[in-house]
């Protein structure tokens, strides 16, 4: 969250404040929008696919943050593989953070997924005024030559497990390739859809990706992979078709769905949490404040106006 309070400002993440989800508690959700998590197998190669799509949580969540479409674009494309990653939570209050640092004017972004689907985030520049309006914004400009990546696990109180990458050619598919490639040595193939209207509000926030376990087709999934990468390269509107026509197209059309979920834009802000982090501020700095202040969160782009007393 931020604070802001005369020409000062005070941070702290909402994130550092987590806490189980539960929707009746303050959280900001909006239930009229969900899209949905698969899981499949192909039995045959042993290899298994996950298809997120989360097109209507991205547009709620750029309308909140006023995104600009190159923003927007790489915020859906960043909340398509962090839902690809918190497809392997393990308790509904379990989250997964997916974070760049880029040189390239994006700045990074820092998005979440918890096991119960929810998601939120932001990219460290909201508007790109040199690229709105100018077409397909491309990674090497908008992003830079190199980037780093890291995703943390954790649950309330505690970190699962943490890793970071370092990538050249930077692309949010690539940075979540070479996590499970060299932190979890899992081989996986990923593309990710992400684009937005004039408006800044995404069309599409899509994610796929398979992986051959120990036991799989290695030959079989060497032509999956082959396949996905053709995808990343149109994925704008290679992946915005039936989960069955991706299916077919990666040569495993005959792939038996394993369980899905849903998907959502939803944080845990609350004013009372913006009430707990004005009173972390010493009581002698806080008289010298306004009555009411505005305390914004960063994670989703909601402002709350808190008294300062």
């Amino acid at each position: 969250m931020k604070c802001n309070y005369g020409a000062d400002k005070f941070f702290l993440f909402a994130a550092w404040l987590s806490v189980s989800i539960q929707i009746n508690r303050g959280m900001w959700y909006n239930s009229r929008m969900q899209n949905e998590l698969t899981r499949y197998l192909d039995h045959e190669t042993r290899i298994a696919v996950v298809i997120a799509d989360c097109t209507a949580a991205a547009g709620e969540l750029a309308r909140a943050h006023l995104s600009g479409p190159t923003a927007s674009c790489y915020l859906a494309r960043a909340l398509a593989g962090v839902a690809l990653l918190g497809s392997e939570a393990s308790t509904s209050d379990e989250a997964v953070t997916f974070k760049l640092d880029c040189p390239g004017p994006l700045g990074g972004f820092l998005v979440e997924a918890t096991g119960a689907g929810t998601l939120r985030g932001y990219t460290k520049i909201k508007v790109l005024n040199d690229f709105d309006g100018m077409g397909a914004p491309k990674d090497s400009s908008v992003l830079g030559p190199t980037g780093t990546f890291e995703v943390v696990r954790s649950v309330p109180g505690k970190i699962l497990a943490s890793g970071a990458v370092a990538v050249d050619k930077c692309t949010v598919a690539s940075g979540l390739e070479t996590y499970f490639t060299q932190s979890l040595q899992r081989r996986v193939a990923v593309a990710l859809a992400g684009t937005a209207g004039d408006d800044g509000v995404p069309t599409i926030a899509k994610g796929i990706m398979a992986e051959c376990p120990p036991d799989g087709d290695e030959k079989s999934f060497a032509n999956v992979a082959a396949e996905i990468t053709l995808l990343g390269r149109k994925a704008e509107t290679a992946l915005a078709v039936s989960d069955r026509n991706l299916l077919s197209k990666i040569g495993l059309a005959h792939a038996e769905p394993r369980g899905e979920s849903p998907l959502s834009f939803a944080c845990r802000c609350s004013r009372e949490r913006a009430e707990a982090m004005l009173a972390a501020i010493p009581v002698e700095e806080r008289k010298s404040l306004p009555p009411t202040i505005d305390v914004t969160c960063h994670m989703c782009g909601r402002t709350w106006t808190v008294p300062t007393a």
